[in-house]
């Protein structure tokens, strides 16, 4: 059922402050300042902090821009299929296509240890905004306080991580209103144990995208060990037996990654036509790159299936969240709520002509929007998106900032730092040559097609490349000539050259003739130039202006607001409800597993609704639960990042698993709605059935919440 983007005025209706309406299930709540006066208010149950702490340390964070859960007693995780595919492909091969075909472990000695996945679990969180903001008081200008304040929470993180055992980071919360240092248990030791077909867990591929109903089982099981053994887990989700209906209350815990919902007016028109505008063009030629290489050959095909699905996931979700921003009901409702927080703070003698922070910001937008574009392709390295130039640009900074005394360098290169910086630089890199070449090929071109002459070099908006260094970049080549000679010439690949490179003086640096360090030098001066502008004019005065805006949005409305994701552990709560479309048709609540086989008949079983094999065997066997509920939609507040994150009722037990949004929820970067907005959630039953029946694991399904 393709349907078309809702108008957005519909989806503004909620304030951005936090005097919400009695109705609104808005808010990603942090866990220590949760909603639960409006939860009872609203719903009547009452979230205890033993409910809190249970589902808080129950809860994963995956360091692939992800969420997930311990499901039984054993260790067992609970995830998205896609955020587990990079993992899964990992582990693939061309004779053990995981991908393609999915996983099974029918007993632990099956599970296979995962290399390179990153999971943590929040254990404590501890207010540190005092310790920071007694430090920045001490700075004279913005510049220097964001230095004070990076200082300083790298030294609260060491010595949190020293005293605690656990690996510590401080969150700015409040866009710097708020900063709180989160200690987490990091999980070293991580086996699959199942994963569905893609075709089943990206049932629909991306047609289905953001759209719904939708028939998938995005869901994959991993186990964490400890000395070799199942992980022992007091807190995980004990499963639902009935899962859920409509209108029944639900919890979801998840990692939000970014939501710009507290953004003042002037920022969000510089995401509106210099931001996103940029990412939409870099995503769309991406994918065609991506998709050509896969179609040379079916082994093509499966080693860039991961990086073309998060491709085409991230240009659809930025086009919706562009649409939401070039749609003007929306962007009417943020000036209104602007407007109103600067006349109530007015009146309570809170700004002035001389301190204004929505005055500064639209300063700081209008300086970096002639500069944007240039920092993302230059410092930020989207023109060299090759792990051999990553590392050249590495090391040519690394030795550039040793030739200066240890208090002028950059903070990644003095003190404790340094080291984990250089190990880092000496650390391997993977990747097909390939693979290297045709994304350095594409990157190159963007650069050269954004790029104009101007007197002494090459202009990116505001910003020019003296002509020298562009020719530097180039050497002379086209941009797939030139990255090819890079990604087969260059000597990088050698951990002891690399390591002589490191050492060497700045001078002797630059009579190298490795053509990726010849590019990382001819880069650098421009590169940096930009960086040092938005540490010095768009970084640090950002900050500082925006907290301003956050202590006066206090002031003015009081505590109980949440802050904006910075892909930390977050509570969301919400109900069962389907919705009604622009045009009037009902869409229900959930879908059940004979839709599945519905929807992939009226596409022929083409790609991308190819059902797999075990599931036409199991239809045919007379074995499918047809009547299972396989997806639903709720009111919950997500953005990307809640992938992976457990839905639980009100007993604490897992009912669903957060896998998309509808298409009208891309405007939740920006506002919240319940009228037409919906996460779109894996039912637990028919990830429990399709488990026991299709795929024939009795035991992993007897597990679950076990």
């Amino acid at each position: 059922m393709k349907k078309r983007l809702t108008t957005i005025a519909a989806l503004a209706l909620a304030s951005c402050f936090p005097n919400f309406s009695a109705r609104a299930d808005e808010g990603m709540w942090l866990f220590s300042n949760p909603p639960t006066r409006q939860i009872k208010e609203k719903y009547g149950f009452e979230a205890t902090p033993d409910f809190l702490e249970h589902l808080q340390k129950s809860s994963i964070r995956f360091g692939s821009g992800g969420s997930g859960s311990f499901v039984s007693s054993n260790g067992l995780i609970m995830t998205n299929h896609h955020v587990a595919l990079s993992t899964i492909a990992a582990l693939s091969t061309a004779e053990k296509d995981y991908v393609a075909n999915g996983f099974r472990a029918e007993k632990l000695e099956d599970e296979i240890k995962c290399p390179n996945i990153g999971l943590i679990v929040l254990q404590e969180i501890v207010d540190v905004t005092e310790r920071v903001e007694t430090a920045l008081a001490a700075a004279k200008s913005s510049a220097e306080a964001e230095a004070i304040r990076k200082e300083t929470i790298a030294k609260i993180q060491a010595e949190a991580n020293a005293e605690k055992g656990l690996r510590c980071e401080v969150v700015t919360l409040y866009q710097g209103g708020l900063y709180h240092l989160y200690c987490y248990k990091t999980l070293t030791d991580v086996r699959l144990v199942f994963a569905p077909e893609e075709s089943v867990g990206f049932f629909g591929g991306d047609p289905d995208n953001f759209e719904y109903p939708r028939y998938n089982l995005d869901v994959t099981f991993f186990r964490a060990y400890e000395n070799g053994e199942p992980m022992k887990t007091e807190h995980f989700l004990k499963w639902s037996d009935n899962g859920t209906s409509e209108g029944d209350l639900v919890f979801v815990s998840g990692h939000p990654a970014r939501t710009n919902r507290f953004n003042t007016v002037a920022d969000l028109q510089y995401q509106r036509d210099v931001y996103y505008p940029h990412m939409m063009n870099k995503y769309r030629r991406r994918e065609v790159a991506y998709q050509v290489f896969g179609s040379e050959n079916d082994e093509n095909a499966r080693r860039i299936a991961t990086s073309l699905f998060r491709i085409q996931n991230s240009r659809k979700n930025r086009g919706g969240i562009l649409n939401g921003l070039q749609t003007v009901a929306l962007m009417q409702k943020k000036i209104d709520a602007e407007n109103e927080l600067r006349k109530l703070a007015a009146e309570k003698n809170l700004i002035d002509a001389a301190s204004d922070p929505w005055k500064e910001i639209e300063t700081i937008m209008a300086g970096w929007r002639g500069r944007y574009l240039a920092y993302d392709l230059l410092e930020a390295n989207e023109a060299f998106t090759s792990a051999t130039v990553s590392k050249a640009r590495g090391i040519v900074r690394y030795v550039s900032e040793m030739a200066k005394p240890e208090a002028e360098r950059l903070p990644a290169y003095r003190g404790d730092a340094l080291e984990g910086t250089r190990n880092g630089l000496l650390g391997g890199f993977g990747g097909d040559a390939d693979i290297e070449t045709m994304m350095l090929t594409d990157g190159l071109s963007m650069l050269y097609e954004y790029s104009k002459a101007v007197e002494g070099g090459r202009a990116l908006d505001a910003v020019v490349i003296p002509q020298a260094d562009f020719d530097g970049i180039f050497d002379g080549l086209s941009p797939k000539s030139r990255a090819t000679q890079i990604v087969q010439k260059s000597q990088l690949k050698d951990r002891k050259f690399r390591e002589s490179l490191l050492d060497m003086s700045w001078e002797d640096l630059q009579k190298s003739d490795d053509p990726a360090i010849r590019l990382a030098l001819a880069v650098e001066p421009t590169a940096r130039a930009l960086r040092d502008y938005n540490e010095a004019e768009v970084a640090g005065p950002s900050r500082a202006a925006y907290s301003k805006i956050a202590k006066i949005r206090f002031a003015v409305y009081g505590t109980e607001v949440y802050p904006d994701a910075t892909f930390t552990l977050r509570l969301s709560f919400g109900k069962v409800a389907g919705y009604t479309e622009d045009d009037g048709t009902q869409v229900p609540f959930e879908t059940k597993v004979s839709g599945a086989y519905e929807h992939a008949r009226e596409h022929n079983f083409a790609d991308p609704f190819d059902l797999s094999q075990s599931w036409l065997d199991a239809e045919a066997a007379g074995k499918a639960p047809m009547d299972a509920p396989i997806n639903f939609v709720t009111t919950n507040d997500i953005i990307g990042g809640n992938s992976g994150s457990p839905a639980v009722n009100s007993k604490g037990e897992v009912v669903g698993l957060i896998f998309d949004g509808n298409i009208q929820s891309l405007v939740l970067n920006f506002t919240y709605d319940d009228e037409i907005s919906r996460a779109v959630l894996v039912h637990s039953t028919g990830i429990r059935e399709a488990v026991r029946s299709i795929y024939n694991l009795p035991q992993l399904a007897d597990e679950l919440g076990k």
